[in-house]
C-alpha cells in the first residue's frame, strides 16, 4: 500500500507567510520594469528621468530651462550623475517624499501633457543607485533668491516605501535665485553612439528648441546646445476626463465621489464638453433619472450608461490640454542640428484614443551633408522625451516602416527604413501617453494613433517628394542645356557650310542661340 504524502504546508502556515507587498519592494526585484535592466540603460535612465522632472518644473513655472548635466566616473563602473536646473526648486517638505517614495507625484491625476506620469522614475534612480553603491541622493534645491537653499541627503526604505533622511542642512546657493541640483551615483557602463548619454540630450534639446544645456562628460569635457527658440511652448491647460474614454469601474468610483446630487449635473461638472442637452441624452438613453443621485449609481445602472454613452454625440475633448513642439519650432531646430538641402515639418490636427487627447508631428530634413549611403536616421519622441529603447516594439517606428517612400523618390527595401540622406523627427503628444510599459520606452500601437502617424508621414512625405522631382527635373534640364551648348559650335560651321555663310554671319548665328538658351534658362 502506497505510503500516504507528508504535508509540506498547512492553510495556517501558508496564512502565515502572506505580507504586503510595497510598491518599492515590488519594483527592486523588478527593476527591468523601469528601464534599469542593463548597466547601460540604467545611466541614461537615471539622466533622463532627472533631465524630464528639470524640464516640467521649469516650463509649468514659465522658466526657460537651463540645464547642467554631468557624468562623472568615481571608480571602475562607477559614476555620479548631476542634474541642475533654474527652475522654481521644490518646497523642503515635499524633497523626501519627490526623491525617496515611488508613486508620489503631481501628474498622475492631471490631464494635461507632460513628460513624467507616473510619479515613478527620478525616485526609482535613487533606489537603483542606492542599490549598487549604497550611496544616498543629494538633492540641492532653493525656492527662491530670499530663500535659504537646502541640502538632503536620503536613502529609501524599500519595505515601507519611505524616505529615510541621512541629513538635512542649508546649502550654499550663491547668486543662483532658484533652482534645483539631484546627484545620484549609480554603478553603470557609459557609452557613445545613438544610446549614449550625449545623444539623448542632442535629441532632447531637437525637440525642445526652448531648452539650453550644457554637458559635462567623463572626460571632463563639455558640450554646449544654445537654444533656438527664446519663447516657451504654450502651457498645457488640464481638462476633465471625456465620456468617451470612461470605463464602468472609473464611472462608479466617480458617481461615488461627486459633490453634485443628480445624475445630469454629474455628467456636466465632472465631464468634458458634457453640456445640458448632453448630459440629458446620456441619462435618458440609459433609461434613469436626470434627477436620481449619482450615489445610488448600481453597477446595473453603469452599465446602461457607459452604452448610452457610445450613442450619444458628444464633441471631442478640449486641446489646449496639449503643447505640441510646432511646425515652425520643428523646422527651425532641425535646421540648428543638421545640414541639409531640404527641410519640412508637419503638425497634425489633435485627435482622440480612448477618450485622451493626442497629436503627431513630424519633421525631417534631407540631403546637404547627411549620409546618402545609410538608413534614415529615426528620432522618436513622446511628450517631448526622446525614446531611445524598443524601436521595434514602438508603434511610430511601425508607421514609419509601413509608409512606401519610394513613392516619394526615396529607395526603401520591404519592411526597412529608406536607405537615404534622411532624418526624421516623429512626436507623439497626449495628455497620457499609452507606453508599453513602466520603463516608457515605446508607444502602444492603438488603431487611431497609428492612423495619424501614418497621415503626418504621408504629408511629410509628400513635400519631400516635390522637392526631390523638382530637382530631378532641374538636373535634367541641365543635362540638356550642357547637351546643346556642347553642339551649337557645330551647328553653326554646319550651317555655314550649307548656306554659305561668312565667317561673321557664322558667329551671328552662334551667339544668336546661345543667347536664346541662356534666356530659356531664367523661364
Amino acid at each position: 500500500m502506497p505510503k500516504a504524502p507528508t504535508p509540506r504546508a498547512t492553510a495556517r502556515t501558508m496564512a502565515q507567510q502572506q505580507r504586503e507587498i510595497s510598491v518599492s519592494e515590488f519594483f527592486t526585484k523588478n527593476r527591468h520594469l523601469l528601464g534599469f535592466d542593463s548597466p547601460t540603460k540604467a545611466l541614461l535612465t537615471t539622466v533622463k528621468e532627472a533631465v524630464d522632472n528639470a524640464l516640467d518644473a521649469c516650463e509649468e513655472a514659465g522658466i526657460l530651462p537651463d540645464l547642467f548635466v554631468e557624468v562623472r566616473p568615481t571608480a571602475e563602473n562607477r559614476f555620479r550623475i548631476t542634474v541642475e536646473d533654474n527652475g522654481p526648486g521644490i518646497m523642503k517638505a515635499q524633497i523626501p517624499r519627490i526623491f525617496g517614495k515611488l508613486l508620489y507625484g503631481s501628474k498622475f491625476h492631471r490631464l494635461r501633457q507632460s513628460r513624467g506620469q507616473q510619479g515613478i522614475g527620478i525616485s526609482a534612480a535613487g533606489m537603483y543607485g542606492q542599490l549598487t553603491t549604497g550611496k544616498p541622493v543629494v538633492i540641492e534645491s532653493r525656492t527662491g533668491p530670499r530663500k535659504t537653499a537646502h541640502r538632503f541627503e536620503l536613502v529609501i526604505d524599500t519595505l515601507k516605501n519611505e524616505p529615510v533622511i541621512r541629513k538635512d542642512t542649508e546649502a550654499d546657493w550663491g547668486d543662483r535665485p532658484s533652482g534645483t541640483r539631484v546627484e545620484i551615483e549609480l554603478e553603470g557602463v557609459h557609452k557613445g553612439g545613438r544610446h549614449g548619454t550625449e545623444a539623448y540630450l542632442r535629441q532632447t534639446v531637437l525637440a525642445n528648441p526652448h531648452v539650453q544645456i550644457v554637458f559635462r562628460n567623463t572626460k571632463g569635457e563639455e558640450v554646449r546646445w544654445e537654444r533656438a527658440a527664446f519663447d516657451l511652448p504654450p502651457a498645457a491647460q488640464e481638462i476633465l476626463p471625456h465620456p468617451y474614454g470612461v470605463e464602468l469601474g472609473v464611472l462608479l468610483r466617480m458617481a461615488k465621489d461627486t459633490t453634485s446630487r443628480q445624475l445630469g449635473a454629474f455628467f456636466r461638472q465632472e465631464f468634458s464638453r458634457v453640456g445640458p442637452k448632453a448630459a440629458r441624452a446620456i441619462v435618458e438613453g440609459a433609461g434613469l433619472s436626470i434627477t436620481s443621485s449619482p450615489k445610488r449609481l448600481s453597477a446595473e445602472g453603469a452599465e446602461k450608461l457607459i452604452a448610452s454613452i457610445r450613442n450619444t454625440r458628444i464633441p471631442q475633448p478640449p486641446t489646449g490640454c496639449l503643447s505640441p513642439i510646432g511646425a515652425e519650432r520643428m523646422e527651425a531646430s532641425l535646421r540648428e542640428q543638421v545640414n541639409a538641402d531640404f527641410y519640412t515639418a508637419v503638425s497634425r490636427g489633435p485627435s482622440v484614443y480612448r477618450g485622451n487627447p493626442f497629436q503627431v508631428e513630424v519633421g525631417l530634413a534631407y540631403g546637404g551633408e547627411l549620409p546618402a549611403d545609410q538608413l534614415c536616421a529615426l528620432n522618436r519622441f513622446a511628450n517631448r522625451v526622446p525614446l531611445q529603447y524598443q524601436q521595434g516594439a514602438c508603434a511610430i517606428s511601425r508607421a514609419v516602416l509601413a509608409t512606401n517612400w519610394r513613392s516619394y523618390g526615396l529607395q526603401q527595401s520591404r519592411g526597412a527604413l529608406p536607405t537615404a540622406p534622411l532624418v526624421l523627427l516623429v512626436h507623439v503628444a497626449s495628455v497620457w501617453v499609452p507606453f508599453t510599459s513602466e520603463s516608457k520606452e515605446a508607444v502602444a500601437g492603438y488603431d487611431e494613433i497609428l492612423k495619424e502617424l501614418r497621415l503626418g508621414l504621408q504629408d511629410a512625405g509628400r513635400k519631400l517628394g516635390q522637392f526631390i522631382r523638382r530637382g530631378q527635373r532641374e538636373r535634367d534640364a541641365a543635362r540638356k542645356r550642357a547637351y546643346i551648348e556642347k553642339y551649337i559650335p557645330h551647328i553653326g560651321i554646319a550651317l555655314q557650310e550649307i548656306l554659305g555663310l561668312s565667317e561673321r554671319e557664322e558667329k551671328r548665328v552662334v551667339d544668336t542661340l546661345t543667347g536664346t538658351l541662356q534666356r530659356s534658362r531664367k523661364v
